[in-house]
């Protein structure tokens, strides 16, 4: 595998991560305080469709740049 592919697939990763995150915690299955704010955060609490929407999206979106990673390593 070369460093290109390791970088994207390691990007890919980091990113369906982040969308498992938004995606649990729009489900309300787990509740993270806002680390940095720059204005009025508040966490969310109880289900969010929006929250969940994202993660969803960012969560599938991290799995093909992941999968590409991985497809472009193989060669």
């Amino acid at each position: 595998m070369n460093t290109n592919a390791t970088v994207v697939t390691i990007l890919g990763a980091i990113v369906a991560l982040l969308g498992m995150v938004w995606l649990v915690q729009g489900l309300a299955i787990v509740q993270i305080d806002p680390i940095l704010c720059v204005a009025d955060c508040e966490p969310i609490t109880g289900r969010s469709v929006q929250w969940t929407v994202i993660g969803v999206i960012t969560l599938f979106v991290g799995i093909v740049i992941a999968g590409a990673g991985l497809k472009r390593g193989n060669r």
